[in-house]
């Protein structure tokens, strides 16, 4: 009896994308460990190779901008522990893995897993210094997770008592490592948000090994840290340990005492800022983020990983890559061969003496029409004194500067006669500098 879909026919596409699409949603990561075997970095920068034990070998791909996470260098016959995705490259049939970490086999799964975490949260900006909330200067009431039993709670209230004892201390008892502790974790800190009471949470334990402190590096409770509107300080273990919560805190103190030191003031300091501070009130908005998933798994089943086509892209265009530089160097080679012919060809044609003469005539021409334009310019400036002095000589006001004067009526009109005016008559005379305003007392005539 013979189904639906062994009767259809597909194309070899079609079948690739199906069989890549199964690989992907029933293989969404993977940690594998093996030895490189067949490195190679084309131009492209991704890395290719082999990763192989005694039996069996799979095919590898890392990507360029996953390289800068790298913790050790890839080479040939290195053992290592690689995490990703398994894919088919459709161009060949090939599946493969493409990496998204890669360490050492001796790093251990749980180290592997914190570098993971870090990079992505780093990534999101969970550690970014601008996301960090100041701490108040003086806590109204301090929240403190931490397990009732450890010596951690008694190193904070030992120093809390010391700098400041009037500071209220609210303990919210929590286990802090095994089974559960995520989420008593997770429940104080919603807790703290929810009521509003306490103005700073502090989140302290003592030393350990990694998997001791492994509460403190889950995803979940670093989400929680981030998102909680109230300052978060972290005290977590010895000053050498280091945990995703230490990150995403706003505030890291390497042990508890060092925490009570950094969150509450000594009372000598609260004295000589009391007078400054008197009326003034500080309080912080806070931004609240809110983080949401969707889940995608249904259409995962029958799309695969959409995320993969640029997997496949990266895959097609390195090999184009390859495909035109080796295109290039031939075509460039065989110009640089006809290159070399035409500039043997065109030693002995060199046109350097006709173009020293052509030089020479340039510059005697040169210095002919400069000689030229200097002649010119002497006879127009020549030409142009002459020119001034005749125009100056029957100027008006040259007439007037040798003594005479233009008598006018006051409707204008030029005076040349006495008879032209009566006595009384008022009269404007212009010279040379200057104007006289005039009243005709006598006339005298000239006949």
């Amino acid at each position: 009896m013979h189904t639906m879909a062994g009767d259809q026919i597909q194309t070899v596409s079609e079948l690739t994308q199906s069989i890549r699409g199964v690989l992907e949603v029933s293989f969404p990561f993977v940690t594998v460990a093996g030895e490189i075997s067949n490195l190679r970095c084309p131009y492209s920068g991704h890395l290719y190779f082999t990763l192989k034990d005694e039996t069996a070998q799979i095919k590898a791909v890392l990507f360029k901008p996953q390289q800068r996470y790298l913790t050790c260098t890839p080479e040939d016959g290195l053992e290592v522990v690689c995490r990703g995705r398994i894919s088919l490259y459709e161009a060949r049939g090939e599946y493969q893995i493409i990496v998204d970490a890669l360490t050492t086999k001796g790093a251990g799964a749980l180290q592997l897993a914190f570098d993971l975490l870090k990079r992505k949260l780093a990534e999101e900006g969970l550690f970014a210094a601008e996301r960090k909330k100041p701490l108040p200067l003086l806590p109204e009431k301090i929240a403190l997770i931490t397990s009732p039993n450890g010596a951690a709670i008694h190193d904070f209230i030992a120093m809390a008592e010391k700098r400041c004892a009037s500071v209220p201390l609210e303990i919210f008892p929590v286990r802090v490592q095994g089974v559960g502790a995520m989420e008593d974790i997770i429940e104080a800190i919603t807790l703290c948000n929810q009521r509003g009471e306490n103005d700073l949470i502090v989140l302290c334990r003592g030393g350990g090994s990694l998997e001791d402190l492994w509460t403190f590096n889950e995803e979940k409770v670093a989400r929680a840290i981030a998102a909680s509107n109230i300052p978060v300080v972290s005290a977590i273990g010895h000053e050498v340990d280091v945990t995703i919560a230490d990150m995403v805190a706003d505030f890291r103190a390497p042990t508890p005492t060092a925490a009570a030191e950094a969150v509450i003031p000594s009372r000598a300091q609260l004295s000589s800022q009391l007078n400054n501070l008197n009326n003034r009130l500080a309080r912080t908005v806070l931004d609240r983020l809110t983080f949401f998933r969707r889940t995608i798994e249904a259409n995962r089943k029958i799309l695969g990983d959409p995320t993969s086509l640029l997997d496949q892209f990266r895959l097609k265009t390195d090999h184009a890559l390859a495909s035109l530089h080796f295109a290039l160097s031939r075509d460039i080679h065989q110009r640089q061969l006809a290159l070399a012919r035409l500039c043997q060809a065109l030693a002995g044609h060199t046109p350097l003496q006709r173009l020293e003469y052509q030089r020479q005539k340039f510059q005697e021409l040169r210095r002919r029409l400069i000689q030229a334009m200097f002649r010119q310019q002497e006879r127009k400036r020549t030409t142009f004194s002459k020119n001034a002095g005749l125009l100056h000589a029957i100027s008006p006001l040259a007439v007037l500067a040798r003594g005479y004067s233009i008598v006018q009526q006051h409707n204008g009109n030029i005076v040349r006669s006495s008879a032209e005016v009566s006595p009384g008559e008022n009269i404007s005379v212009t010279l040379a500098r200057g104007e006289l305003a005039c009243e005709v007392k006598r006339i005298i005539s000239q006949e």
